[in-house]
């Protein structure tokens, strides 16, 4: 078991104590204010993350708007392709129904005389 204490120890003790309270004081006010400026931080996180999720949801939409913009403009290919088969076939078969039509009508033109 420790002897006596001096007046100067005891001082010193008190002193110390004073040092440590100091210091204790100064951690919580720091801590306090970092907790202040990490909730601030979190604040603006939260609100970029709401912005970040509002702009992943629009990118999806203009994403399936593409995608429906793709199906349609490969059904217009497959229309104009159509159609170019048809006007193709047409300009082939143009020369043989003037042949034929004028044939017919000389044809009905001789049967008249």
């Amino acid at each position: 078991m420790p002897g006596p204490v001096t007046r100067e120890e005891f001082d010193e003790l008190v002193e110390e104590v004073r040092g440590e309270k100091v210091v204790t004081r100064h951690i919580l006010e720091e801590t306090r204010r970092n907790s202040d400026d990490l909730a601030v931080l979190k604040t603006r996180v939260q609100r970029v993350e709401e912005k970040v999720d509002g702009l992943d949801r629009k990118v999806d939409g203009l994403e399936r708007k593409v995608d429906g913009l793709d199906r349609k403009v490969d059904l217009l290919d497959r229309k104009v392709d159509l159609l170019d088969r048809k006007v193709d076939g047409l300009a082939r078969e143009i020369p043989r129904i003037v042949a034929d039509t004028m044939r017919e009508v000389m044809r009905e033109e001789r049967e008249r005389k």
